[in-house]
């Protein structure tokens, strides 16, 4: 299988060592230029907080160069397949190709390997480099560049659900078994969602399992009555790590770490569609690296045979960035609950695969 799609050893080396050159001096480029436009634009704001100088610059630099990478790799894929067949076409090696034998799959075949590799490694670099990056910084530039404190830990405003019933909490320290909430409030809820019991309380603690509520004062919905008891558990169905979990940024988190959230996020009965969608998009965007020699290849084989190699690249390239167009759209619809964000993150992908596969397959006919 392998000598039949990789027929010539001299042949593949000399295209994956194209190729390779050709990635990464569109990627240098573009981060390089990316960078220094950002840079540019935000550095009067990091150099207007009292403090901040030129540690903080390189700071900026450090945290937002790991997303350009992961961002524009893929591009950088696409752009180095054009620039790659745009000689071999020029210089007539495709067409030699094609008169030794070698079929467009056989040609692309040493990018695809090569396209494959560069997929494998923005996972991992994405899931160890930037995902980690991306959330420092956020929370940097929210905080408009002044020092990150430390976090304390404590939570405002949480809201659980244990089945129907609802438990809010005002204030949330601590956390494992030593979380103490204050301003506690227990909805208890019919079948029909409709509350039928109210139970305040200014604090509650961990009592495994459930939550005893102190000084508890209990307003009955049917009968208006309120009364008052000393104690009483409530929400045994949530644990301890639902209610340590708040807000969920999954461009911070690793794919690991996001699982555990979306765990928590379900047994506190949060809605969870635009997080999954994220989630599966860990997996499906480092793939499309792979995705791009394909959809570029059109530059070299696509339209007709006319020679016309500007227009075949124009092509090529509409074809890629349409990609990234519909990819970002579909994602968008399934945060939304369109559809499911499994079909959100992988739809594009499959969809312009089999554009791609049907340009290739054509030109073997």
């Amino acid at each position: 299988m392998l000598t039949s799609m990789f027929p010539s050893r001299t042949l593949t080396w000399y295209l994956i060592r194209l190729f390779i050159g050709r990635i990464l001096g569109v990627l240098i480029l573009l981060v390089l230029v990316l960078q220094m436009m950002q840079l540019l634009s935000e550095s009067g704001d990091i150099l207007a907080v009292p403090g901040n100088g030129q540690a903080e610059l390189w700071r900026y630099v450090t945290l937002n160069v790991p997303q350009l990478i992961a961002r524009f790799l893929p591009y950088s894929v696409l752009l180095a397949t054009l620039f790659t067949f745009w000689p071999l076409n020029q210089n007539s090696e495709v067409i030699a190709m094609r008169a030794a034998g070698l079929s467009a799959h056989q040609i692309l075949a040493p990018m695809l390997l090569t396209a494959g590799a560069v997929s494998l490694t923005s996972f991992v670099f994405n899931e160890t480099v930037v995902a980690p990056a991306t959330g420092t910084l956020k929370e940097w530039t929210r905080l408009r560049y002044q020092p990150i404190p430390k976090d304390t830990g404590v939570r405002a405003n949480v809201y659980l659900k244990d089945g129907m019933n609802i438990l809010t909490a005002s204030k949330v320290t601590g956390s494992g078994k030593d979380i103490v909430m204050s301003g506690v409030t227990w909805y208890r809820r019919d079948a029909g969602g409709m509350v039928v019991e109210q139970l305040r309380a200014a604090g509650a603690t961990y009592a495994a399992p459930g939550w005893r509520l102190d000084q508890v004062r209990r307003f009955d919905v049917k009968t208006t009555n309120l009364t008052t008891v000393p104690s009483q558990v409530v929400a045994e169905g949530v644990s301890p790590a639902q209610v340590t979990i708040s807000r969920v940024d999954p461009d911070g988190q690793n794919i690991f770490q996001l699982s555990r959230s979306l765990k928590a996020l379900k047994e506190a009965g949060r809605r969870t569609s635009e997080l999954e969608g994220k989630w599966w998009h860990k997996l499906s965007g480092p793939l499309s690296a792979l995705l791009m020699p394909l959809l570029g290849s059109v530059a070299a084989f696509g339209l007709a045979r006319s020679g016309q190699l500007l227009v075949r690249a124009i092509a090529g390239m509409a074809l890629g960035f349409a990609y990234f167009v519909v990819d970002n759209a579909s994602l968008a619809l399934g945060n939304f609950g369109g559809y499911p964000a499994l079909i959100a993150a992988w739809a594009p992908f499959m969809l312009f695969f089999l554009v791609g596969e049907t340009v290739l397959v054509r030109t073997e006919e």
